[in-house]
């Protein structure tokens, strides 16, 4: 944790949420995937400065029971270590644009 990111480092599992600030709240966050098997799948597609943006795949499960597709948005720091993360995730059945949400049945 501590080689990724800065001490004071915020992490935002979703653009609408709440940033996760510091090692112990990521931790804390992180706990709840703990003991869960899962593979990733990462491809680095863009970087700009101290920027840079990157597809993931993310299977949960063995077997498989849950999927996801990520967007990371990450800034580093000086030092190489993340001081800014942005989550955008997708998975399937989940509606994809405003007009698809708006016809979703609650």
């Amino acid at each position: 944790m501590e080689a990724l990111f800065t001490e004071d480092a915020h992490y935002r599992p979703s653009p609408y949420e709440e940033s996760e600030i510091g090692h112990d709240a990521i931790k804390a966050f992180w706990l709840d995937d703990e003991g869960k098997a899962f593979s990733v799948d990462s491809w680095l597609f863009a970087v700009d400065g101290d920027h840079a943006a990157v597809r993931v795949d993310v299977q949960y499960g063995d077997p498989v029971t849950q999927e996801y597709r990520d967007l990371w948005l990450l800034r580093f720091a000086a030092d190489g270590r993340v001081e800014d993360y942005e989550e955008w995730s997708d998975w399937p059945g989940r509606p994809t644009s405003a007009a698809d949400a708006a016809r979703t049945p609650e």
